[in-house]
């Protein structure tokens, strides 16, 4: 019976496998665009009802012009790389909310939102355009899907280790699936979550300066967000996020890179 779940198990990981078409990577995704583009406008909708969309300010119409040349430049890349109708599906949208926090973040199909309070911190275009590259990039790489069929990875695995373990005492069955949750989170979900959003800030630093920022204040915009920080981050291995000193590391390194790759290839 075991044998039997585990060889379910990796059917539906080689066939939930497909090729993204902005990365090129194949990435494990179970949920279609067709299914989960609607799921996210609605969601999307039921949070600007619910919260205070701030308009026609300078901020807000910065923000939705940075967005537009954003989304411009992934669309001219993809044209570039042969796929000119990836993008076709996709809503894109950029609002500013009333919102202390420092934040702003995408959802699945091209909805994004940014947070009043992180203005500060991004109080210039182009690190308003270092924002918007890793948000745009976490749509564009599919990242929302991943997330969710990893979460539904986690879970079935879970169940089905319940089910497994069914005539074990109540005690070691508890005991084993709770070191399942924490080992698969810590061991899994986390590093998975950091990966994304190092590829976020990789794909980020291409369409900033395909739309023609400077792409050197991605690191002037994490130096700040270190800053603001007060050194209260988690630590890395327990946060969904890299530590903002690795980022900065990261896009030191990674800054020539994509100078050099947007060049050959414009």
């Amino acid at each position: 019976m075991k044998a039997f779940f585990q060889s379910i198990f990796l059917v539906l990981l080689l066939v939930s496998c497909k090729v993204n078409q902005f990365t090129g990577k194949k990435t494990f995704n179970a949920i279609p665009n067709s299914q989960l583009f609607p799921m996210a406008f609605a969601q999307y909708e039921a949070f600007l009802k619910e919260n205070r969309v701030i308009e026609n300010t300078k901020e807000a119409l910065q923000i939705k012009r940075v967005g537009e040349n954003i989304a411009a430049a992934a669309q001219k890349y993809l044209a570039f790389k042969g796929h000119p109708d990836a993008l076709k599906d996709y809503q894109w949208e950029y609002h500013l909310v009333e919102n202390p926090e420092k934040n702003a973040w995408c959802m699945p199909g091209g909805k994004i939102n940014f947070y009043q309070g992180i203005l500060p911190i991004a109080n210039t275009e182009d690190r308003v355009a270092a924002i918007m590259g890793h948000e745009v990039a976490h749509a564009l790489a599919d990242h929302g899907g991943q997330r969710m069929s990893a979460q539904l990875a986690q879970q079935g695995i879970g169940i089905l280790g319940g089910v497994l373990l069914k005539n074990e005492p109540e005690q070691k069955r508890s005991k084993i699936l709770n070191v399942y949750g924490v080992a698969s989170t810590v061991g899994g979900i986390l590093p998975f979550s950091r990966q994304h959003e190092s590829e976020a800030d990789r794909i980020g630093l291409e369409l900033m300066l395909l739309a023609g920022y400077d792409a050197q204040q991605a690191i002037v915009l994490w130096e700040r967000m270190q800053a603001a920080s007060g050194g209260k981050a988690p630590p890395e291995l327990l946060s969904t996020h890299p530590a903002s000193s690795t980022r900065i590391s990261n896009l030191k390194k990674w800054i020539p890179e994509a100078q050099e790759k947007i060049k050959k290839m414009f």
